[in-house]
């Protein structure tokens, strides 16, 4: 059987500053505008995790979306669901909070706790407009 793909959306609020502390109050405010303001701002994230594989001959499942929904509730969204994800959230701890790093740190979170199919992408929206997806690292 060929491989097929799911995936489950989920949606999260959270503030962030993006600020590289190694840099000058200057260059921050130059490179990161309005995402560099010292009050934080927030954003509605939209979440997407895409698991391939193939369906199990029994049940036409690669994974139940029932238990990929309460993964992603354990192990990413009660940690940075209306939190400041640059002060709250462990696994973020010294990483800079752009879509871009936090697709990665999402996957870190999930790629070993599937219990069948395998991580193919997680996809984040900041925006509707902006977004970043990641598909794990090149081996």
């Amino acid at each position: 059987m060929s491989t097929v793909y799911i995936t489950r959306e989920a949606h999260f609020n959270a503030a962030h500053r993006l600020h590289n502390h190694s840099k000058s109050d200057d260059w921050n405010r130059s490179v990161f505008g309005a995402c560099n303001s010292e009050n934080w701002h927030g954003h509605n994230y939209v979440l997407q995790v895409t698991i391939s594989g193939t369906p199990d001959p029994d049940t036409g499942y690669i994974l139940d979306l029932g238990v990929l929904k309460q993964l992603i509730h354990d192990h990413v969204l009660q940690h940075v669901d209306h939190k400041n994800l640059n002060l709250d959230v462990p696994f973020l701890q010294g990483i800079l909070p752009s879509t871009e790093n936090l697709v990665v740190a999402i996957w870190n979170q999930l790629v070993d706790v599937l219990p069948s199919g395998q991580l193919h992408c997680v996809r984040l929206y900041e925006t509707p407009r902006n977004s970043a997806e990641y598909f794990g690292p090149k081996e």
